[in-house]
């Protein structure tokens, strides 16, 4: 095994903090965000996520007539409460997390084994990386505001969906390109077992973390904590 790769909610980080935090932080500060950025055309990234939520609304006959500051509304916090894994959301939130994380009213969960296991496997040179349906952006963001302080820095790569959606085995074939490392070397921890069951059918070694609240599958080898990745795996 070379490479470690994990996904963040449920794996890494508690779903509580992503749905109970995260989550309604954004619903609850979108209006603020869409009063400063709805007509500001100088974030050309920001302005580009609007009008991919815009057209998937369009699409989902959330509204008709013209996108407007009160339809984007209206739209997002439909996406937010449907939990939907739209680019555009995405990309918005991340800047709404980041103001939040900046401003000390947001801090990073991680589990208590999470920083030290990171730590030993970065120093028994091993390749660490997150793949998340959350943004790149928000991937970061997260880590590096900790309460165990920056672990961003522990990881040598991030991927989300640009490279394909978390269920399919061909976003596991990218991203093992990526990495340039036989996909037998690679081991993916996750709590989703049709994420482990694409990671595994692409070649990937896979665990699933048991941590509470997961239902263990009977197809996956299960682990509580990162703490038994190594004893499971003999390595």
């Amino acid at each position: 095994m070379q490479c470690i790769l994990m996904d963040v909610e449920g794996t890494t980080t508690s779903i509580h903090f992503v749905h109970d935090i995260l989550f309604p932080f954004s619903k609850d500060n979108l209006i603020s965000f869409l009063e400063e950025e709805f007509n500001n055309k100088t974030n050309t990234e920001i302005q580009l996520a609007l009008q991919e939520v815009a057209k998937v609304g369009l699409e989902e006959k959330l509204y008709s007539g013209q996108f407007n500051q009160e339809i984007a509304l209206r739209v997002l916090i439909h996406m937010i409460k449907n939990d939907m894994k739209i680019k555009g959301l995405k990309t918005i939130q991340g800047f709404q997390w980041q103001k939040g994380y900046e401003q000390g009213k947001i801090i990073g969960h991680v589990y208590p084994d999470v920083p030290e296991c990171l730590q030993e496997w970065k120093e028994k040179g091993l390749k660490l990386g997150i793949y998340s349906s959350g943004s790149v952006h928000a991937q970061k963001l997260l880590f590096n505001h900790t309460k165990y302080g920056n672990l961003q820095d522990l990881f040598d790569y991030n991927f989300d969906t640009e490279v394909g959606h978390k269920r399919e085995v061909n976003s596991y074939k990218e991203i093992q390109k990526k990495i340039n490392l036989p996909s037998d070397e690679i081991l993916f921890l996750s709590d989703i077992p049709e994420e482990l069951e694409a990671a595994k059918l692409a070649g990937f070694k896979v665990l699933q973390l048991v941590r509470a609240g997961t239902k263990p599958s009977p197809d996956f080898t299960g682990i509580r904590d990162f703490t038994e990745v190594e004893d499971v795996l003999g390595e």
